[in-house]
């Protein structure tokens, strides 16, 4: 069964010190890309991780993200002196200009307060002896998405194949008019003899809808829009990643469709082209998202 690009997993490591949490959620794309950015994993996993998703989501644009919740009595804090010294220069300068003490008490405080000045620690949050609860999470998350993809490629799929039943339908009514078209042309040409008082020879006037046949004849196309769709059930029944070959069969399916409306020339054929596009549009849009 054929999987979706798009998926989403979540899962937790309890650890010692606080609580791990991963997200992962998965768009599409034509190959894998991987956006991980965090401070919170060892920087000697990185590799790993990234290769480990690669492995098991295959292609898709996958943004991992990680956030952290730290036992409150764990949650260490520090100053950060250089930025603390900055915001206290700065602050130190315009409260002369002001006219304002420098020293006061409550210009440390208002320093203390302001943006990256009081940190909590976050060095060494995943140890090497508890890589294995944060390793097994990124798997149960994977599991998830997999999971996620999984059903959404069969909502996929049952979409897909139901258009490809659509497209062979209306081009059996495309057959159906054929017979009335090659009627439709004959009535034309003798009417319009008539208006113009030119008497047909009945040979030549047979030799011209033998050439108008020809010319118009939409049996090839016939015969290799369902090899196509053939193909195209073959592919997405067959394959394990096949989203990219039902993009180049949708497109041959297109040609056919495309030449077959171009050789129409009659109206109720031209409703069933546009149908037909209608459906294989459609179809395009949902194979961009197929694994």
């Amino acid at each position: 069964m054929i999987k979706s690009m798009t998926g989403y997993g979540k899962a937790e490591a309890k650890l010692s010190n606080g609580t791990l949490t991963i997200e992962i959620r998965t768009l599409n794309s034509k190959s894998a890309e991987i956006n991980l950015r965090s401070f919170l994993l060892p920087k000697d996993k990185d590799l790993e991780i990234r290769q480990r998703i690669a492995g098991r989501l295959k292609r898709g644009n996958i943004d991992v993200f990680l956030t952290w919740e730290g036992c409150a009595a764990d949650a260490a804090k520090e100053i950060n002196l250089d930025i603390a010294r900055s915001y206290f220069a700065q602050s130190s300068e315009l409260a002369r200009e002001m006219g304002v003490d420098p020293s006061s008490p409550e210009l440390l405080c208002s320093i203390l307060r302001m943006p990256d000045v009081v940190e909590t620690k976050k060095s060494d949050i995943v140890s090497e002896e508890e890589w294995p609860l944060v390793s097994a999470a990124f798997d149960s998350c994977l599991d998830a998405v997999d999971s996620f993809r999984t059903t959404e490629g069969a909502s996929l799929y049952a979409d897909v194949t139901s258009r490809i039943a659509n497209i062979l339908a209306l081009y059996d009514g495309v057959e159906s008019y054929e017979g009335q078209r090659a009627e439709a042309v004959q009535e034309r040409i003798r009417k319009a003899a008539e208006e113009l008082n030119i008497k047909l020879d009945k040979e030549r006037f047979e030799q011209e809808m033998i050439f108008y046949l020809e010319k118009y004849d939409i049996n090839e196309e016939k015969v290799r829009l369902r090899q196509h769709c053939k193909y195209f059930m073959d592919t997405i029944n067959g394959e394990e990643m096949p989203g990219k070959k039902l993009g180049f069969i949708i497109q041959e399916i297109g040609r056919e469709i495309n030449t077959t409306g171009s050789k129409a020339n009659h109206a109720e054929i031209q409703k069933l082209v546009v149908q037909m596009k209608d459906e294989l549009e459609k179809m395009r849009e949902q194979s961009m998202n197929i694994l």
